[in-house]
């Protein structure tokens, strides 16, 4: 007698459409931002300091957005907020190729802002820790390593198409593509938790009775009124803004392989190394974890970043050095997405996950205000990046004693009873 057909878990489905909808929006939008800046300011007369600002904006806006996204995640239908949310994000992108003043990016900066916070940020996570008990980890690295993936097949067509139909024309097609692709992806995949399909999380039947503990100890952690107050919080929030600084130079791989005499072509190309690089970080990184655990592969990550940074600030000039160093400081920053849920879990448990890592990221979002446009600054006011990349190589050491003391925070909250 044959035995029926185990079906695939609807947890994979909701995967899947986060894969696309957090691919689309982070490889066709938010990676692909760094490639508009040197033709917009040379066409517009624009300094790369006063535009690379609507950064600081659109960090500013997402400061201010992230408690808000997270009760409104909580109250409102995840399809209908995430469709607004990714036309907002996308349309807005879309209309900067309208635009003919820097005031243009300031203004929607803003919209864009407020909806890459549900649709790049919030939602992943959320998603993910409501559907998966089991191979969470993976989860999280498959939906970073899809940023990564779908960038590394856009970077290089964004390049040419900047090169071939003009930086205004290239903001639109790839505004209107995104939102056409994602919106119906949205529609058809995502739901906010199993219980509306009548299912348990992924993995939550293979528990077994005596494994209860376990499974009591997988739902403890520590309150949020608690962890904020904590060394831990801080200095997770440290790990962020830090991180997040290291990981922003992304933005600024295009203007400084073209201030250093490589064409929009060669910039495309070097930033599809970087995509492809995250592709295969995420998961190697998410993997690893499982393994080693994640203070540990958090630590490696910040280390091995040295290399790349040290690559480009003394090498940079050889085109084939400078393709590896951004594929490799790609793979070293795809450990912020992989691994920043994973710390928060790890530090304060699941207890009150959502809330803590929606607070905790604000220290992304300072990183974006402060690092992006100071990067563009220094390039304008030195005409070279060689500062910029010393201070990356330091801040990847203090983040290593961020790391460190974050878990030396969690012993003194589990020493004094507030982990349960």
């Amino acid at each position: 007698m044959n035995k029926p057909k185990k079906k695939i878990h609807y947890a994979w489905r909701v995967l899947l459409g986060l894969v696309i909808m957090v691919g689309a929006a982070k490889g066709g939008i938010m990676t692909t931002g760094g490639l508009f800046l040197t033709p917009v300011t040379e066409d517009l007369g624009i300094g790369m300091g006063s535009l690379t600002l609507y950064f600081s904006i659109s960090s500013i806006v997402t400061m201010i957005s992230l408690p808000i996204a997270g009760q409104l995640m909580a109250k409102y239908n995840i399809r209908t907020l995430l469709v607004v949310a990714v036309i907002l994000e996308a349309g807005s992108f879309a209309m900067f190729g309208l635009m003919n003043s820097v005031w243009g990016w300031y203004l929607f900066a803003i919209p864009m802002a407020m909806g890459s916070v549900i649709v790049t940020q919030l939602a992943g996570p959320v998603l993910i820790n409501n559907w998966f008990k089991k191979h969470k980890g993976l989860a999280i690295g498959i939906m970073v390593a899809a940023g990564g993936l779908i960038g590394a097949l856009l970077q290089p067509v964004a390049g040419n198409l900047i090169a071939s139909e003009g930086w205004r024309n290239t903001y639109i097609i790839l505004g209107v593509g995104v939102m056409a692709v994602v919106i119906p992806i949205v529609l058809l995949t995502i739901r906010m938790s199993p219980q509306l399909k009548g299912l348990q999380p992924y993995g939550a039947d293979e528990v077994k009775q005596n494994e209860a503990i376990k499974v009591e100890k997988a739902n403890s952690g520590v309150s949020v009124a608690i962890a904020k107050k904590s060394s831990a919080f801080y200095f997770l929030l440290l790990f962020f803004f830090f991180d997040t600084s290291i990981a922003a130079f992304n933005q600024h791989v295009a203007p400084f392989a073209m201030g250093l005499g490589y064409d929009i072509k060669f910039a495309g190309n070097a930033m599809g190394a970087w995509s492809v690089g995250v592709v295969i970080g995420a998961l190697f990184f998410g993997f690893l974890s499982d393994k080693i655990g994640v203070k540990s592969t958090a630590i490696s990550a910040m280390l091995l970043g040295l290399v790349p940074v040290g690559i480009l600030i003394t090498v940079p000039e050889n085109p084939v050095m400078f393709t590896i160093a951004t594929g490799l400081y790609g793979f070293v920053v795809a450990s912020l997405g992989t691994l920043g849920p994973l710390l928060t879990t790890s530090l304060f448990g699941n207890k009150e996950f959502s809330r803590i890592y929606g607070l905790a990221i604000t220290g992304l979002a300072v990183a974006g205000i402060v690092a992006l446009p100071a990067y563009g600054f220094i390039f304008e006011f030195t005409g070279s990046y060689a500062y910029v990349l010393c201070a990356i190589f330091i801040m990847l050491i203090l983040n290593v004693g961020s790391i460190i003391f974050a878990f030396k925070g969690k012993k003194k909250l589990e020493k004094a009873g507030f982990w349960n």
